[in-house]
């Protein structure tokens, strides 16, 4: 059997302690009610019944089924967060930590500054860091506490903690400072401020959150609680009042009550929300598990479910939208130069040149005019780096200079040289700026060349992906510190509602609190120091594990693998689990109301011959319709149990699209699965002289 299973079913039993049982009220009726049945199945071996002992004894035994059943459900769900707790459980141990004092740092430099520091550390357990401290680990080590890097850089296999094996690189300042207690330094060395108390590190909430036992209901999934406590008292009422209007039926003709005490406790069973009651912890449990499956941690479950209500949503331009790199996309040339002498000069003035834009530039003038196999190396060329002060970079050989960058600051440089920067390059400039593009100017010996093309490259199927988002309803909103007009230009190309250009932190903070004034719920992520107020502000706020303490603080979850792109998938995760919740909620009143009008026709046909017309399935007996509709109660939760741990499959539509499927699949389904379950149990229970 698998291990999940076989724990779920030792999970289901021990759940059977009334204080378990409890916690979920619906379930918690049905328990009392099966404990109820004990008792009169006891009473019938004195000869103290109002039905044969087989009945009651059956009826028990299916009561007793319901309560495991909707024990296994949540025990299976609770079941893959232990596991997942218990693989991250490996990765938390006490291990050396090589503890420093302040005035160390300030002594230990040079080139030897890694082995000053070591030989100055003072080795603890890792479990006495206490929050402030300094600690040192070296390559090979295990980091021994969540930190915040003050020194250092090195690469960090996080594979413990987030599953993929591919090393980061980790350094002090900027937003890639943040360390994680269990994770192993592959190079170099690195010193960190301890920046949780014992007990609360990252790892120690994953462990907390990955198990169910932590996870706290949502309002949501109070308010339908609340729902099926009340549907619950009404059919306790309903089951009462006809107990009563048998009881009286019968004294009036002198016949024995169909409706006895077990009965009634059965149909009473039958009648409330156990379905939907039995279903609901796992179904919030499942969708939990799904979200760490996707390797996202969530500090909140009502984040989760604010997940499937979001309508807006803020999404960073840079690694999201676009690839992160802008990459050479055309040679304009002006003035009558021709494309190749213009890609030729720009492959030349980009050899050095090791940033990605640069690249791009020689790749290009490799794919459009074949110029490769060039080379820098002693042929008397002298290579002039990019500054922040020149924003230029290039080469000079053999008394030539060619220079590439800015448009001003080329500009300037061919200007003071005599030439001349002529009106074509400023439009074309300007044209390439409008189009969402960085326009570079090359130059040769004080003569403009052209321009290069430099384009933000959309990321594959990100289009698509703000399509299906507009379907949902929802707004997708670009943060970019470009200007207007390059914002305005890829956000028309990626299909995104609007964009929020030049944006600053007020400006993102301001940003979502409008957008929730007007009554909006607003997704974000981020993962700077910087992104930490608007983190703070908005309703699903989700922080990249690559980020600063501040940002993944400020966060209501945190994207371990770091994708931007991940807030896509997180939205789609939250509108899966509401969709299943309504749906089985659907089924699960539908299913109820079609039990009730298949059985009670049956019960009362004994004391009233003519309701046999509104028997329209023929159910045998009372007691075959009572045992039949009570066995389908128990069965349907097991038989809706995968779906529930699945989720319903989520499709992209309009609300009252989906609503009217929602209705017609599950509510339809509700009414008319149990007429025929019941019917084929009724007539098997016949059939084998049960009932």
């Amino acid at each position: 059997m698998n291990p999940l299973m076989k724990r779920a079913l030792v999970d289901a039993v021990r759940k059977l302690a009334p204080k378990a049982q409890a916690a979920n009220p619906v379930m918690f009726m049905v328990y009392l009610s099966a404990l109820l049945t004990s008792v009169l199945l006891v009473l019938s071996w004195f000869g103290i019944a109002d039905a044969p002992s087989g009945y009651i004894a059956a009826i028990c035994a299916v009561l007793w089924a319901t309560v495991l059943f909707g024990n296994f459900a949540e025990a299976l769900a609770e079941g893959r967060g232990k596991a997942q707790a218990d693989s991250l459980r490996a990765a938390k141990r006490d291990v050396e930590a090589l503890v420093l004092a302040e005035q160390d740092l300030a002594a230990a430099e040079g080139e030897a500054q890694g082995a000053l520091l070591r030989a100055a550390a003072q080795s603890v357990s890792s479990s006495t860091l206490a929050k402030g401290q300094l600690y040192l680990v070296m390559a090979g080590e295990q980091v021994p506490a969540d930190g915040e890097i003050v020194l250092g850089a090195a690469s960090v296999d996080e594979s413990a903690i987030t599953g993929e094996s591919a090393p980061v690189v980790r350094e002090s300042g900027g937003d890639r400072s943040s360390l994680t207690g269990g994770t192993t330094v592959l190079s170099d060395w690195l010193v960190a401020r301890v920046t949780a108390e014992a007990g609360h590190s990252f790892l120690d909430q994953m462990i907390a959150m990955v198990e169910s036992s932590a996870r706290a209901k949502t309002p949501n999934e109070r308010a339908l609680e609340l729902l099926l406590i009340a549907l619950t008292l009404v059919f306790l009422a309903v089951s009462w009042t006809l107990y009563g209007f048998g009881a009286f039926s019968a004294s009036t003709q002198g016949a024995a009550n169909p409706l006895g005490l077990t009965s009634l406790v059965a149909l009473f069973v039958c009648l409330a929300p156990t379905t939907i009651g039995a279903l609901l912890s796992a179904i919030g449990i499942a969708g939990m598990s799904r979200l760490n499956e996707a390797n996202v941690l969530a500090t909140s479950g009502r984040a989760v479910e604010a997940a499937g209500d979001v309508d807006v949503l803020l999404l960073d331009k840079t690694g999201t939208i676009t690839l992160g790199n802008r990459q050479a996309a055309a040679f304009v040339p002006v003035d009558g130069v021709d494309e190749r002498t213009l890609a030729d000069a720009a492959q030349l003035a980009s050899l050095a040149d090791e940033t990605p834009e640069g690249r791009s530039v020689v790749v290009l003038a490799k794919e459009r005019f074949d110029i490769r196999e060039r080379t820098l190396t002693g042929a008397g060329f002298t290579v002039v780096p990019f500054t922040a002060a020149t924003r230029m970079s290039g080469v000079d050989f053999d008394g030539h200079e060619i220079r590439k960058g800015a448009a001003d600051a080329v500009r300037a440089y061919v200007e003071a040289r005599g030439g001349t920067y002529s009106a074509q390059c400023a439009s074309v400039a300007d044209q390439v700026a409008r189009e969402g593009g960085t326009p570079l100017v090359v130059a040769r010996d004080g003569r403009v060349l052209g321009v290069i093309h430099l384009k933000d490259i959309i990321k594959s199927g990100i289009r698509e992906n703000f399509a299906d988002l507009h379907a949902m309803g929802i707004k997708t909103v670009m943060v970019t510190g470009d200007n207007p007009l390059t914002a305005a230009a890829i956000a028309a190309e990626a299909g995104l509602d609007d964009f929020i250009a030049e944006a600053t932190p007020e400006a993102k903070l301001e940003a979502i609190r409008r957008y929730q004034a007007e009554g909006h719920l607003v997704a974000m992520t981020g993962d700077g120091t910087n992104d930490a107020p608007a983190l703070a502000q908005a309703d699903v706020a989700v922080a990249m594990n690559s980020g600063t303490q501040a940002a993944k603080e400020a966060g209501n979850m945190v994207d371990l693998d770091s994708s931007p792109t991940k807030l896509i998938e997180i939205v789609r995760i939250g509108k899966q689990m509401l969709m299943t919740r309504g749906s089985l909620t659907t089924f699960s009143i539908a299913n109820d109301l079609a039990k009730y009008f298949a059985v009670i026709p049956a019960l009362l046909v004994p004391l009233y011959p003519g309701l046999e017309v509104l028997n329209v399935m023929h159910l045998a007996s009372p007691a075959s319709a009572m045992l039949a509709a009570v066995i389908y109660n128990a069965l349907i939760i097991v038989a809706l149990i995968p779906l529930a741990l699945r989720g319903v499959k989520y499709r992209e539509g309009a609300p009252a699209t989906l609503l009217a499927h929602n209705m017609a699949v599950y509510g339809l389904g509700g009414v008319a699965v149990p007429f025929v379950a019941i019917k084929v149990l009724d007539v098997a229970l016949t059939a084998l002289g049960v009932a």
